[in-house]
């Protein structure tokens, strides 16, 4: 019985990594209806980030966050401001083609920088360090994961809820046009949106190059984690995200549990019943 319960409680924790996957494809797809293919690539971009930042610096990867994090932000912006925001209409191929495209130079450029060998962020005792609940004992690391997670997430909601930048987000979002003769500037406010999701993806890369080793072709499987998430909480919906995270580390610890071969394969049918079920995900955002 323990033996489950600490199944559950791992896939719990995994499934708060698979949020922050997920809360920055969220956001720009609430925001702007934009699906990023290239968005598991970019967390892995910022792992390489965080590792050449540990390595030139010699700090702790929690450390090199403080200049990933504004970096991937520049990125996100320019990148929103110079393509992307030229692909936006009523079209979604344009987008889906264009992301494809910066998920192969990404992918490549890694390729090229970085050689094909696998690579870890050393964070310290931290990885190994846990604490005993009752006869249930549970890593540090998880478990921060997990709180930074729920942290990042209320942050989203906050914002898109009660500050001026929310406002602009949800108008864009429910009218573009409306909200230009309004005085916004869609594409500021959408190099924005980008800027705030690739910095939630710094976040999940950092974490993700603790917890794992990574190379540069791992971006597609994230990505899939990503959107499996995504559309299991509803999609546009930021706490959805969360459920959706949870639900896919728990299928997947359960999977791992039965048959270690299983691991991957669990969350998926886990993902297909959900989409078979609610076709719009357990938490779809309700338009106002």
């Amino acid at each position: 019985m323990i033996e489950w319960i600490n199944v559950l409680v791992q896939g719990v924790l995994l499934g708060g990594l698979y949020a922050l996957f997920a809360a920055g494809l969220s956001l720009i797809f609430g925001v702007m209806r934009l699906v990023n293919i290239a968005h598991g690539d970019l967390i892995i971009l910022a792992a390489y980030l965080g590792l050449s930042t540990t390595i030139m610096f010699g700090v702790h990867p929690f450390a090199a966050a403080l200049l990933v994090l504004p970096v991937m932000a520049i990125i996100g912006y320019v990148l929103q401001r110079g393509i992307l925001n030229q692909t936006l209409g009523p079209d979604i191929l344009p987008p889906l083609l264009v992301t494809f495209g910066l998920s192969v130079i990404i992918q490549n450029a890694l390729l090229e920088g970085y050689s094909a060998d696998p690579q870890k962020l050393s964070a310290g005792a931290i990885e190994t360090a846990s604490v005993n609940v009752g006869s249930l004992t549970i890593g540090i690391l998880p478990l921060l994961t997990f709180a930074i997670a729920v942290a990042v997430i209320a942050g989203l909601q906050w914002m898109f809820y009660s500050t001026a930048l929310g406002r602009g987000f949800r108008a864009v979002s429910d009218n573009q046009d409306i909200a230009q003769l309004m005085g916004l500037n869609k594409a500021h406010v959408f190099g924005l949106a980008m800027a705030l999701a690739l910095a939630v993806t710094g976040i999940a890369g950092i974490l993700l190059g603790i917890r794992t080793s990574f190379d540069p072709s791992i971006g597609g499987g994230r990505l899939i984690f990503g959107f499996e998430a995504v559309i299991i909480g509803g999609l546009g919906n930021i706490w959805g995200t969360l459920a959706g995270g949870v639900i896919l580390g728990v299928a997947q610890t359960i999977g791992a549990k039965i048959d270690p071969g299983w691991q991957v394969l669990a969350g998926h049918i886990a993902f297909l019943v959900v989409l078979a079920i609610r076709p719009n995900g357990l938490f779809p955002r309700v338009q106002h």
